[in-house]
């Protein structure tokens, strides 16, 4: 996912990992992950990326994952899950719905779009979401959104990983045993994608794993209220 679209990973692996390890392990573990896989692929083509429009996401970021890491440190098990759950499925359904954009919508969204997804970017691993709405509604031409969607997910991943440090996330040693056999396979994750990109349509394939984000949302629910 990530080496097709420069985001979305965790909106899969994060649903599938809560069910079986607890979510605070998940997240500290896969923010690794994402963080090298930003790094593979947001410093591609960095002449590509719109300055003005990374600039104006990055302080709500900030903003969003300090709130963000706030709840999650106090977040019951039960109702992390269950607010995860709620967000994939929510997104599913955005994407399987979502209609072409009519026009260029307002800069000034840049800051909820950064808020946003510096909140879900710390408490689910996913805050590519909401800054993936923004800017595909700001009439910027594929090349554009590519590399300033990548920009914006490695500063928000940077940032979530600096949190998940100083709250102490990062610092359990199985973390990092584990991140040695995680990070390869998302190189090689993105190396696969790469290959894939001219084989298959990302309008496909984005929507196959719309209708697999409706049966995890769904059930990570249903578990948390079981």
């Amino acid at each position: 996912m990530f080496g097709l679209t420069g985001f979305g990973s965790a909106l899969i692996t994060m649903p599938l990992a809560t069910h079986f390890v607890e979510l605070q392990f998940a997240l500290a573990l896969y923010a690794l992950a994402d963080l090298s896989s930003a790094l593979r692929i947001g410093l591609e083509h960095p002449r590509n990326a719109v300055k003005a429009e990374w600039t104006r996401l990055v302080p709500m970021i900030l903003v969003g994952t300090a709130l963000g890491v706030t709840v999650l440190v106090n977040l019951p098990r039960a109702a992390g899950m269950a607010a995860l759950g709620a967000f994939v499925f929510g997104y599913a359904l955005y994407s399987l719905f979502r209609h072409e954009s009519r026009g260029v919508i307002a800069a000034g969204w840049a800051w909820i779009a950064g808020l946003a997804g510096g909140i879900t970017s710390t408490l689910f691993g996913a805050g590519g979401p909401p800054y993936a709405i923004y800017l595909s509604q700001r009439g910027l031409t594929k090349e554009q959104y590519r590399a300033t969607m990548g920009f914006a997910t490695l500063t928000s991943i940077s940032v979530r990983v600096v949190a998940f440090v100083l709250t102490g996330l990062l610092l359990e040693p199985k973390v990092w045993l584990v991140a040695l056999g995680v990070v390869p396979a998302a190189m090689l994750g993105i190396h696969v994608a790469q290959r894939m990109y001219l084989k298959i349509s990302r309008e496909q394939l984005l929507r196959a794993v719309a209708l697999v984000l409706l049966v995890t949302g769904g059930s990570l629910v249903l578990r948390a209220f079981n």
